[in-house]
């Protein structure tokens, strides 16, 4: 992967929906922005409307869910637009919301892809960073992990791995994907999010969830998903690996090099990015002391 352009959308494109947990009415609006601006959200809900940048610092824990704080404004379940913008490698964008919450639409990426392509995508003069990853960089532990090698092909790459046991309607499911616009487009981002039925129950207990409908996600029973067909056989690892690349963008700039999840989830791949950012430090450190 070499250095390529920047990019951006031409034009605004709006995505409408509810939250998942909130239950609550929210517009998305996608608007071009300028080179070296990366992807800001906008809360223009709020007075005057607060600006979080999508990078890893502005991260912050909520289960389930990728999230970020600037002040006192959050934005949370972002992790889909995320790989909808990296995966077709838009660069520089506001995502302006008003509302907490991202729309789940249909549990996937599509309808954002769709919206942002609707938009057009052009090339900017300023050149997109890399950051290449030059030697191992893992976090987690035996069961879960998530690590980042060098790449053999100067690509960036993903296999995911998950693990439900040997029977049931999951089971145990692996892809390995090189992530472009094409690929991401026809194996990743019409993958929905899947949840197992007692844990949707206990959500709704919870107050949770309480707009969602079998049709919105994929709800699995021991027979499969309740009212609903996959789109892919495997297509809960597809949805895991959509995750893996939402979540990886947060790094900022391009990456270049082979990614490996293992059960993981959304901490352990912010922990990740963490991670990779301070051995690029590292790296910065030493040499300006060499």
């Amino acid at each position: 992967m070499s250095f390529r352009q920047q990019r951006t959308i031409s034009r605004t494109a709006r995505v409408p929906g509810f939250g998942y947990w909130s239950g609550r009415d929210v517009l998305v609006e996608f608007r071009p922005a300028l080179e070296n601006t990366g992807i800001v959200f906008v809360r223009f809900d709020l007075d005057p409307p607060q600006r979080i940048a999508a990078l890893v610092q502005n991260r912050i824990e909520i289960p389930l869910r990728t999230s970020l704080q600037g002040g006192e404004a959050t934005v949370e379940m972002i992790e889909h637009i995320m790989a909808a913008l990296a995966g077709l490698r838009i660069d520089n964008c506001e995502v302006w919301v008003n509302s907490p919450e991202m729309p789940g639409c249909d549990g996937s990426a599509q309808p954002f892809v769709a919206a942002l392509e609707s938009a057009g995508i052009e090339s900017q003069p300023a050149l997109r960073e890399r950051l290449v990853v030059n030697g191992l960089v893992r976090v987690g532990d035996d069961q879960c992990w998530v690590e980042a090698r060098p790449s053999e092909n100067d690509e960036f790459s993903i296999q995911c791995r998950i693990d439900y046991g040997p029977s049931g309607p999951i089971g145990r499911q692996t892809i390995s994907v090189t992530v472009t616009p094409d690929t991401f487009r026809s194996q990743l981002a019409s993958a929905r999010t899947f949840i197992l039925k007692e844990e949707a129950e206990w959500l709704r207990s919870q107050g949770l969830g309480t707009r969602v409908t079998y049709r919105d996600l994929l709800v699995f029973d021991n027979d499969g998903p309740i009212d609903n067909a996959l789109r892919f056989t495997d297509e809960c690892v597809r949805h895991k690996t959509l995750d893996v690349v939402g979540d990886l963008a947060l790094v900022g700039c391009d990456l270049v090099g082979h990614f490996v999840a293992q059960c993981s989830g959304h901490r352990l791949n912010a922990e990740l990015v963490g991670g990779l950012l301070a051995e690029v430090q590292t790296v910065s450190s030493m040499r300006q002391t060499a």
